[in-house]
Parts: structure tokens; C-alpha cells; sequence
């Protein structure tokens, strides 16, 4: 019988394979990730362990810093900054649920200011916090607040 390993668990497991593999990009990235799940762990006032869905929050940061920091040196002609920045991505990208196409999260929000009866961007606040507990990290807030704001304008 085996159990299922707890997201930090995972992590490591698979940041020994990488090691072993010397998949250079990845154990770097694992380390990086680890890290930051370390330190969240200790920030505060007490050191806690994290539950998988706070590890999943400490990997979705991690990588949307990733895609800030790829656009940045895109933007900034660094090409080859970029696209490590984007294999970090990939990587990080395995451990979260996949994401929710547009169509779908067009439906959800048309279906929660329907239920809420949001007819003005008044009731924007409102209807992007009930989408965003019913996608649960399927889909970027910034998306979420755009979809809603077409919607209701």
C-alpha cells in the first residue's frame, strides 16, 4: 500500500532524482522552491509546517515571479536570462493544477454575476471574490478581474 507523499515531500523526492539524474536547471529550481516553502514556514511569529494547499500558494508566487522576471529580461533584450527563467517556470508549473481554460472560466463568471445579480462595476469586488474561491487557483486574478470587468461594463 502506498501513501501519498505531501507536497514538500514530493519536492524533495524529486529533487534527489534530479540530483541523481544531474539535471542541473531542475535541482536548482527544486532548491529554489524549497526554499521559499523553508522560509514561509518560519516567517511569523511561529515556525509552522505548511499544509500542501499553503505549499501550492508558495509555488504559484514562485511562479508567477517567474513570468515577471522572463518578461523583464525580454524586455530588456536579455534573451538567454529569459528563457531560464521560463525552463524554471516549466519546472514549478508540474507541481500545480492545471490551469482553466478561458472558455470556462468565461462560463464561471458569467454564471456568478448571474447568481449575484452584478449589473455595474460597482459589483466588480464582489463577483471576482466569488469566482476566485470557485477556481481555487485554476486561473490568474489578473484574468479573473479582466473577464469580470468586460462583463459587467
Amino acid at each position: 500500500m502506498t501513501m501519498k507523499l505531501s507536497m514538500k515531500e514530493q519536492l524533495r523526492t524529486d529533487l534527489t532524482t534530479a540530483m541523481k539524474a544531474r539535471e542541473a536547471t531542475e535541482v536548482s529550481t527544486l532548491r529554489m522552491v524549497l526554499a521559499a516553502v523553508m522560509n514561509a514556514e518560519v516567517a511569523g511569529t511561529e515556525a509552522t509546517t505548511l499544509t500542501d494547499e499553503a505549499v501550492m500558494t508558495v509555488l504559484r508566487k514562485e511562479a508567477k515571479k517567474r513570468v515577471e522576471a522572463a518578461e523583464a529580461f525580454t524586455a530588456a533584450g536579455r534573451t538567454e536570462s529569459a528563457a531560464t527563467e521560463r525552463a524554471e517556470l516549466v519546472i514549478i508549473e508540474r507541481y500545480l493544477p492545471a490551469a482553466m481554460d478561458e472558455a470556462t472560466l468565461q462560463a464561471i463568471v458569467a454564471e456568478e454575476i448571474a447568481a449575484s445579480g452584478a449589473t455595474s462595476a460597482k459589483d466588480m469586488g464582489a463577483v471576482v471574490k466569488l469566482v476566485r474561491a470557485r477556481v481555487e487557483g485554476q486561473a490568474d486574478g489578473g484574468a479573473i478581474a479582466a473577464l469580470v470587468k468586460a462583463a459587467l461594463s
